[in-house]
């Protein structure tokens, strides 16, 4: 347990000071990890060079610095598109299709669809949960529902996306293309969203209204499309996103959105914008190679999986780890930062494919996050709609039920299974 003391010192302090304070984001995560670096390098046993060594390897390792590279072109691509108008044309177009009999599937999917296409939840629900409160409004629906929806709706581009920091943490972390993480997620949560289009159809069917929505430039969309388009070609994802950056640039100065100039100050703001996950996924890179290299990884596997004998469970492992961490820190991409070399090893030890542990990761990780009243985009999303964060939890259909897919399609695997870790 000592070599474990770094992980307890991490969730005890941002947790336990998280739930006094009532508030998950009044510490600062990256100085949560700073100060567990600070005390794994003090309490941990070896010399104090070793365990340099052994944090500089971690956090220097090439699938992190690939990462991290990948973060910062996410960011100024996502900064220069929505500087060009991307985002807005992307929802005003959503919204302006939808038949009026329609709102709530027509929501849920246009939330599903930018999601997908910006690669976050947060600015998803920033743009949508405005357009939701008018939508209940004018329709007389109830409001907790339609923010649910948006909410729930945004889950499924985080889990998807080529450009979500979730998708290219457990990409990176289980070491697979996110065109494999793609076929293997989609099959576990398209028909949880085309059951939800159903259900959402017959509770709105008799709701009629205006949909509000703005003036659109199908060309603004180009970039989105560019990105959406090569990663499921197979290309890799660096130059899918110096593509989409490059089409951003071309487009926004053609259409007077920004100079040169200001295209270059946009990226930047975008890159800066991922500092705090840069920070996060360098500090937790040396952090947990302190750990393995002290025997923490080693203990953890072996009593997870002391009492596991096939991939089934080890699998159910993975899940719940991931989920239990997420729940302990209400960040998706810290949990699988925190969690994915260790579902790598236990993946590898069980014979589990990349992709289907990234999967897992990715998806378990949004089912957790998606039922916090405690998390990001719940608080976000009650906050644009001035209602309590916990009277959205019950309308989270979506992260619901992608974790109960997630459960069924563990426990449906074909028999056969059984393996001797490796």
């Amino acid at each position: 347990m000592r070599s474990l003391s770094p992980l307890i010192v991490f969730l005890v302090l941002y947790l336990a000071t998280s739930l006094v304070l009532h508030d998950f984001y009044s510490v600062p995560i990256a100085v949560a990890f700073l100060i567990t670096v600070g005390y794994a390098l003090l309490a941990m046993r070896g010399t104090l060079a070793k365990k340099l060594e052994a944090f500089t390897q971690g956090a220097g390792e090439p699938t992190m610095q690939l990462m991290i590279l990948i973060f910062i072109l996410s960011g100024a691509f996502a900064a220069s598109a929505k500087a060009m108008g991307a985002v807005d044309s992307t929802v005003n177009l959503t919204l302006s299709v939808l038949p009026s009999n329609l709102l709530l599937p027509g929501v849920f999917l246009a939330s599903c669809f930018i999601s997908f296409s910006i690669g976050t939840s947060c600015g998803t629900i920033a743009a949508l949960t405005p357009l939701a409160v008018g939508i209940a409004q004018a329709a007389g629906l109830n409001l907790p529902l339609m923010v649910g929806l948006v909410v729930g709706g945004t889950y499924f581009g985080d889990n998807l996306s080529f450009i979500s920091d979730t998708t290219i943490i457990a990409t990176q972390t289980q070491g697979c293309n996110m065109r494999d993480k793609f076929r293997t997620n989609i099959r576990i949560v398209l028909p949880v969203a085309l059951l939800l289009l159903i259900i959402y159809y017959i509770i709105g069917v008799n709701s009629h209204a205006s949909t509000p929505s703005g003036d659109f430039m199908l060309v603004k969309l180009l970039p989105y499309l560019c990105v959406i388009v090569t990663a499921l070609c197979g290309v890799h994802v660096i130059l899918v996103l110096i593509l989409g950056l490059v089409a951003t640039g071309i487009i926004g100065i053609c259409t007077g959105d920004f100079t040169p100039l200001s295209w270059l100050a946009h990226m930047n703001e975008g890159m800066m914008g991922m500092a705090e996950l840069i920070l996060c996924t360098v500090l937790a890179g040396g952090m947990l190679a302190i750990i393995r290299a002290d025997g923490g990884i080693d203990y953890i596997i072996q009593h997870l999986t002391q009492h596991i004998h096939t991939r089934r469970g080890a699998e159910f492992s993975i899940a719940t780890l991931v989920a239990l961490v997420n729940v302990c820190t209400a960040n998706n991409t810290v949990a699988i930062i925190t969690t994915g070399g260790i579902a790598h090893d236990i993946a590898r030890r069980f014979h589990i494919s990349p992709r289907r542990s990234a999967s897992i990761l990715d998806t378990m990780s949004c089912f957790a996050q998606g039922l916090l009243p405690y998390g990001a985009q719940v608080l976000i999303a009650a906050g644009l709609a001035g209602i309590n964060p916990v009277s959205i939890i019950p309308y989270l259909y979506y992260p619901f039920l992608i974790g109960i897919a997630v459960f069924i399609s563990i426990a449906l695997r074909r028999k056969g299974t059984e393996v001797s870790p490796c």
